[in-house]
């Protein structure tokens, strides 16, 4: 079922919009000195390989396949030398495909810069991880970067419904009832390899369950098939309806009220509901300063270094991490006087309060400043015995009203940061 053309390609529109590099380069386009290669960035599923197939028949270039995982130096040399000849004899340029490459070494990457940039193959590598990190800064300036998205559930659900009914998938032998559909979909998490490889085995099932005597009859795949195939309960979850924002509250929810049992049962709902990880990553980063905030600071650092290792390793890898991250958040202490603080500050911005920087406090880096009085008076917090003294910072009007934003809670360290602020706040104000 791999696309054969770019109107069979789901989704990914943006990276194939007229004219865009990777447009121009599956229509055979070619620059100054010959076609640019390309960089393939994106998760599983969403069509690396069949672009690189896509580049491949433009202008009937051959196509040569390599892993990361098993090739070496060698054969790259190999690819080259090959490439070489191909132009010689025949004038067809090559395309090799290099999956996984952030898998090469620094010196294996560096054997594919002279063919790439004498133009002798166009380079067309695939890989999941973000290039800035894994590919080797000569290639990345000689090749396009083409960030490729996970697919949306419409567009898997599409893919699905044509491998039905096409010569090269089912052929129609089967029917899909709309809630193995909806199965198929959410387990695919945006993979459309994953989705067809689910439908595949559950036609499997669907087969071997079928009456004798009705073998020219359309099999049905029910929700019951889909599940037996992956030995997977489908979980009744909606990731666009209610039950989404339902049980995505009651995750945040449960973190903040410090049920880890409850938490990480609503961690495990999504995950098997197919929600997407990086989303709860997110949720867990925003609870980690919303409802724990300086009661633990170390929180937001679990938080964040679980955000990107989702982002690096996916799943079903991932739930270990995202689990880790919720029993910090759970077992915090809380506090939420940060985030009650700064929509204190941002209320008085946009209800007008606040008048102008105090003299002092401007920019005093630029020709003319001094003239206008600009950092004149200003005392330096480090020449402070303590590393810090009397002076204003607010501006005048919210001076004058004492504002006082950040009311620290007595919960795990914040219990600390309350009598040092309270302290700092009388020396600044002179007090």
């Amino acid at each position: 079922m791999r696309p054969r053309t770019l109107e069979e390609v789901a989704g990914q529109q943006e990276v194939l919009r007229p004219g865009s590099p990777m447009r121009r380069l599956i229509e055979g386009h070619a620059g100054v000195a010959g076609p640019l290669s390309a960089i393939l960035w994106g998760p599983p599923g969403t069509g690396k390989t069949t672009l690189a197939h896509l580049v491949a028949t433009a202008a009937d270039r051959r196509f040569v396949e390599l892993s990361a995982v098993t090739a070496g130096v060698k054969d790259v040399r190999g690819v080259m030398e090959e490439a070489v000849r191909e132009r010689s004899l025949h004038g067809r340029a090559t395309v090799l495909f290099l999956d996984e490459i952030h898998r090469f070494t620094k010196a294996q990457q560096d054997a594919l810069l002279p063919g790439v940039e004498n133009r002798l193959v166009i380079l067309v590598a695939a890989t999941t991880e973000n290039p800035t990190f894994s590919i080797i800064a000569p290639l990345l300036s000689r090749s396009v970067m083409v960030r490729l998205e996970s697919l949306t559930d419409e567009q898997v659900a599409a893919v699905v419904r044509r491998a039905l009914a096409d010569e090269r998938g089912l052929a129609g032998g089967f029917t899909l009832d709309d809630d193995a559909l909806d199965h198929v979909v959410r387990m695919a998490g945006g993979d459309a390899r994953r989705a067809l490889t689910t439908l595949e085995a559950a036609a499997g099932v669907a087969a071997d369950e079928r009456p004798a005597g009705r073998e020219d009859e359309p099999a049905p795949i029910t929700l019951a098939t889909v599940e037996q195939a992956v030995a997977t309960a489908a979980v009744r979850y909606d990731r666009a309806g209610d039950q989404h924002y339902d049980v995505a509250s009651a995750f945040i929810k449960s973190m903040r009220g410090s049920d880890v049992d409850a938490a990480l049962h609503y961690l495990a709902r999504q995950l098997e509901a197919g929600e997407d990880p990086r989303f709860i990553a997110r949720r867990i980063v925003i609870a980690a300063s919303e409802d724990v905030g300086m009661a633990d600071p170390t929180a937001l650092q679990t938080a964040v270094a679980a955000m990107h290792a989702v982002a690096q390793i996916g799943m079903p890898e991932a739930r270990i991490v995202l689990a880790q991250a919720v029993v910090h958040n759970a077992l915090a202490p809380k506090s939420n006087a940060a985030y009650a603080a700064i929509n204190a500050a941002v209320a008085d911005v946009r209800a007008g309060r606040g008048g102008a920087v105090p003299p002092h406090l401007r920019g005093s880096g630029y020709a003319g400043a001094a003239r206008l009085g600009h950092g004149e008076g200003y005392r330096y917090s480090h020449d402070e015995p303590a590393g810090v003294g009397p002076q204003q910072y607010l501006p005048d009007d919210l001076l004058a009203a004492d504002v006082d934003y950040y009311h620290p809670t007595t919960r795990g360290w914040e219990e600390r940061l309350a009598v040092r602020w309270a302290e700092l706040r009388r020396i600044v104000r002179g007090r």
